[in-house]
């Protein structure tokens, strides 16, 4: 199998917010509606949203790409996903392995508390109570540290997944495949990825901002400019009809070309 070659160091943040905005804002009934639809599965529905992450999302990459190319695009389209359900949905259970890890060790923490911990005459929880209260110092540290370990292992988890499902998706890749490439693409192109997080959170606290209704915009948007990205670290042989001029080598430091 031939896999698709990958660039380092080619993600413009910047134009990759641009570029989805111009795209969404032209189809912007569809993209409201994608992106809720987005929203309820892989947000709002406990532990079977796990299994719905890798399909939904890529057909939301599904969709994007097609109009990239100005091909014609449907709502139905973002359904496309569960046609190779099993691969995707794989890819998605393994990438959300830290926030299953995370939702546990938090349930543990909070049930802990309610066990353990010793309470006031009122009924309130007193953490530092006699004896306890270097107990809760210690276990307040030990908590900040493995947060800490835990953020940073989150990060390079997610670089590692950024691009797989889309990958999966494009070129019928298997799971490790996907996970693999993914990996090379990602961390070839690690400081892009980061500040393109930071853009993308942005954009989410304005359209948070904007009475929460924006919001239904941000969505579309964010998921739109990480397409966007996956198309300039893994370019296609199309028309370009978006800026799509990667930026220069030392954009980002060393994480941007440093070799694999």
């Amino acid at each position: 199998m031939n896999y698709p070659e990958h660039n380092s160091g080619a993600i413009s943040p910047g134009d990759c917010i641009g570029n989805a905005w111009e795209l969404v804002k032209r189809n912007l009934g569809l993209y409201i509606g994608m992106g809720l639809i987005t929203l309820i599965l892989i947000g709002c529905i406990p532990i079977i949203n796990f299994f719905l992450i890798g399909p939904v999302l890529a057909g939301f990459y599904y969709v994007v790409l097609r109009d990239m190319r100005d091909e014609p695009v449907d709502f139905g389209m973002m359904f496309k996903g569960f046609e190779k359900f099993v691969p995707l949905m794989l890819i998605g259970l393994i990438q959300s392995i830290p926030g299953v890890i995370f939702q546990i060790l938090q349930l543990t923490i909070d049930v802990a508390r309610l066990v353990n911990v010793p309470r006031t005459g009122s009924g309130g929880v007193d953490f530092f109570q006699g004896g306890n209260s270097e107990i809760a110092t210690g276990l307040m540290i030990l908590g900040i540290v493995v947060g800490l370990v835990f953020f940073v292992i989150m990060i390079f988890w997610t670089i590692a997944f950024q691009f797989a499902i889309p990958l999966a998706m494009e070129h019928d890749l298997g799971v490790v495949d996907a996970i693999k490439l993914s990996a090379k693409g990602g961390f070839s192109n690690f400081g892009g990825i980061i500040v393109l997080y930071i853009l993308g959170g942005l954009v989410g606290l304005l359209g948070f901002l904007a009475l929460c209704l924006g919001y239904f915009v941000a969505v579309p948007v964010i998921y739109a400019a990480f397409a966007f990205a996956y198309r300039q670290v893994f370019p296609a042989a199309f028309e370009q009809q978006f800026n799509m001029a990667p930026p220069p080598p030392t954009a980002y430091g060393d994480f941007g070309t440093r070799p694999l």
